[in-house]
Order: C-alpha cells, then structure tokens, then sequence
C-alpha cells in the first residue's frame, strides 16, 4: 500500500510537471504570438502612413503643379496682349524696279561755269531697269533696314550744242559717250508709334530715320577727251511709314514718305505697294516708288534727278 502511495505521488508529480511545461511553452507561443501581431500592426501602421504621406505629397505635387501652370497660364495671357506675335522679325527682300528717268546735270571747274546738260536730250540716255536688296530685322516697334541699289545709266550721242564739263569744252557736231552711275546705300530704322498688328487686319503707323549714302559718277568722252566727275553725298532725311492689313496676314498694302530739304538742295523718296503672302514666310510686292534728288552746288556739281515707275519684289521672312 506504501508502494501504491509512493506511485500515485510519483505520477501526480509527474503529471504536474507535464502541465507546467506545457504551460509554459503555451505561454511561450502566446508571448511569440503577440509580438508577431505586435510588429505586424506595427509595420501595418508603418505602411499606411507611407502610403498616407504619399498621398499627401503627390496631392501637394499636383496643386504645385497647378499653381506653376495657372501662373504660366497667366502670363501668356499677358504676353498675348502686351507683345505682338510677329515681335522678332528678320528677313530679305528683292526689289526689280522699271523707273522713268530725268536728269539734269552741270559740272563747273572753279571759275568757268559748265554747261547744263540734259541726259537724255543732249547725251541720249535712255530709262534703265535694275535691282535692289534689302535685308531687315525688327523688335517689336523697332525696325531697321539695309538697302543697297546700283544703277547704271549710259549713251552716245553726236551733240547739237557746245557742252562744257569740268572746263572742257566738247565743239558741236562732236560724237559723245556719256556715263552716270549711281550706287545708293540706305541705313533706315523706324519705330512704330501706333501699333495695332493683333486687331482685326492690322494697322501700325511710325516715323522713320534714314541716312541715303549717293556715290556717284558722270564721264563724258570723245575722241579727243575724256572727263570723269565724282560726288559722294550722304543725306538724312525723316518720314513717315504706315501698314495696313487688308486681309488677315495674306494682302496687306505699306506706304512710306521720307525727305529732307537744306542749302538749296532736297531729296525726297516716296513709295507704296501691295503684298501678298501665298505661302509662309514668302511675300510677293508690286508697287510704285518715286525719287527725286537735287543738289546744289556740293564740290561745284549741280545735279537734279528724278526716278519714278513700278517695281515688282519677294520677301523672305522669319
């Protein structure tokens, strides 16, 4: 019976024993349990806010985004108003002009006084065509040009009168060989004081500045002499340039007067045409153009002038 007691006090202990290990492993595996659910809240948590602060910063990207857009929004609205769309102009221009001319000239030697000579009556020169070239750019209201022109003028005549040049004395009856060549050079800016190219068809109107250099040479030759005369003249001259747009930016009409007028001697130079733009980039001109020198008395050279007949253009802009 002792014995039987000793066993069953042997089992319970052991039983106990049983039921505190296994105990504390369920405790153990709670524990683990719970820090696993603990660093997977965590981490859930961790997650979210991520995503919520991603949220956050792609939402505040976007209204940055918006701003940065609505401002450039903004000042393209103003630009389209303050600033025309054609604002920055560069370009080239041919011009083929069919001008009548007249001209008198005289050419004195110190004391003896020179014979005017008519050029086409006296000298038989006749009317010439040739071209022009112009290159351009402009800002906005400003706007400057270059143009240079070379025209040749020649004849040969046998003379009805007497004809002194340059104190020679060329008899009548004498056959002649006449030359007047002229090169001209035009440095032009203009600045628009009224500007309405974004209303309707386009209008501008502005004053012009304009230098026109004349180099110049008359020859006369026979077959006992041969007399050259030359004469450089650079002349200023103000004026008015206006643009009419009658036909959005495909017909459009320009104008331009310019002169000047001192010391007996005066120059003006006046034209106006039509241009069409049947391509982009590409105008067509026809036109009209007058100009008419008359110097007096600049190096003992008497010269008046006059060209005027239609001319033809293309223009090349950008």
């Amino acid at each position: 019976m002792f014995s039987s007691y000793i066993f069953s006090a042997l089992l319970q202990a052991q039983f106990q024993m049983f039921c505190d290990e296994k105990t504390l492993q369920y405790s153990t595996i709670t524990l683990c349990l719970e820090s696993v659910d603990n660093d997977a809240l965590s981490k859930d948590e961790s997650t979210m806010k991520n995503i919520t602060d991603s949220k956050r910063e792609d939402e505040s990207m976007k209204k940055g985004n918006i701003r940065v857009l609505g401002i450039f929004a903004v000042l393209a609205f103003m630009l389209a108003f303050v600033v025309p769309v054609n604002a920055f102009e560069i370009g080239a221009r041919g011009y083929y002009w069919f001008p009548d001319f007249s001209a008198e000239v005289r050419v004195d030697n110190s004391s003896v006084v020179g014979t005017s000579i008519n050029a086409e009556d006296d000298l038989g020169i006749g009317n010439e065509s040739y071209p022009s070239v112009e290159v351009f750019g402009g800002i906005g209201s400003h706007h400057i040009s270059l143009m240079y022109t070379k025209a040749d003028y020649s004849g040969e005549k046998t003379i009805s009168k007497p004809i002194t040049f340059m104190g020679q004395t060329f008899a009548t009856s004498t056959p002649i060989q006449s030359d007047l060549d002229l090169t001209m050079i035009d440095l032009e800016y203009q600045y628009d004081l009224l500007d309405m190219e974004n209303l309707l068809a386009g209008f501008s109107l502005g004053v012009i500045g304009k230098v026109k250099y004349l180099d110049g040479e008359v020859r006369l030759r026979s077959s006992l002499y041969d007399k050259t005369e030359t004469f450089s003249i650079p002349i200023p001259m103000v004026g008015v340039g206006a643009h009419i747009g009658i036909l959005a930016d495909i017909l459009e009409a320009r104008a331009k007067v310019t002169g000047i007028g001192y010391s007996g001697s005066m120059f003006y130079e006046a034209l106006a045409d039509i241009s069409l733009t049947p391509f982009p980039f590409i105008d067509i001109h026809a036109g009209y153009k007058i100009m008419k020198l008359d110097v007096d008395d600049v190096s003992d050279i008497y010269v008046d002038i006059e060209f005027q007949g239609p001319y033809v253009g293309l223009t090349v802009s950008f």
